[in-house]
């Protein structure tokens, strides 16, 4: 299949003050990053300020959400939010929405919100979109959508003009070949960016990454995972472009414990 272009992200936590996140910031526009994502937990600060900070030491560099949870806010919240932040970045604000993980049911009753069925969690996401629209007018806030499952695929193929790819870290090449099939379907005539997020570049995982991801290096290696990119540079390029003309993934995510690492595949493939 014919692909597009391919540009890439930094996923970073405003983790430790903000001096080390605006130079994050910068360092990923230095590097030729398209855009600094931002996750959403109420353990880091709120992206809505992380991602206004960054914005405002930086020129071309877009920043988003990756992506904010359903369940930490109401969806015209969520919306007030994003459209805020497309305002004041000038328009260099993508909106990631989740369903979020599990974990998210105590964080909600923190908020004293409901955590909600996973279709209410959907419902929101929807909900949330309508009103960006609605808020944006002639504007246009891209939206993209981490769809895990299918009913997340289908709302994605149907809302949102990006869409991560967000099945399991062992999720074969095949089975994620479908899952691109049924966004696309849901998708129809739409023109949509695929994306997919790299936990790790490299054959070592570091400790913090493998308590979240919950496997280890070999595990990844034995099942082939996407999650992971290895191998000489040359390797890494053509397992890139492999997996877009396979999948149609173009947009692709790196955890900035990696942002170095990444970066000469960011210049030898951005725009290309």
């Amino acid at each position: 299949m014919a692909g597009k272009a391919f540009r890439f992200g930094v996923v970073a936590g405003a983790t430790e003050g903000g001096a080390k996140w605006l130079r994050t910031a910068r360092r990923a526009e230095e590097l030729g990053y398209a855009t600094l994502l931002c996750p959403d937990n109420l353990n880091l600060p709120t992206p809505t300020a992380a991602l206004a900070a960054a914005a405002a030491v930086t020129t071309d560099l877009k920043v988003g959400s990756f992506v904010l949870a359903s369940p930490l806010r109401t969806a015209r919240a969520a919306a007030w939010e994003s459209h805020s932040l497309s305002v004041v970045t000038g328009n260099r604000f993508e909106l990631g929405l989740g369903t979020g993980l599990p974990t998210m049911r105590q964080q909600a009753e923190e908020l004293g919100l409901p955590y909600g069925s996973g279709q209410e969690r959907l419902d929101s996401i929807s909900e949330t979109i309508d009103h960006v629209r609605r808020l944006d007018g002639d504007a246009h806030t891209p939206v993209m959508i981490a769809a895990g499952g299918p009913k997340a695929r289908r709302l994605a193929g149907a809302k949102a003009d990006i869409v991560t790819l967000a099945g399991g870290v062992l999720t074969t090449r095949e089975e994620m070949a479908g899952y691109v099939e049924e966004i696309r379907a849901a998708a129809g005539d739409r023109d949509i960016e695929l994306a997919l997020n790299i936990f790790v570049v490299g054959e070592q995982v570091p400790p913090w990454i493998r308590g979240f991801i919950g496997v280890d290096a070999e595990t990844l290696i034995e099942h082939d995972s996407l999650t992971m990119l290895r191998g000489s540079f040359d390797d890494m390029a053509a397992e890139l472009e492999r997996r877009r003309e396979e999948l149609g993934v173009s947009y692709v995510s790196v955890n900035s414990a990696f942002i170095e690492e990444f970066a000469p595949l960011v210049e030898r493939l951005s725009g290309k």
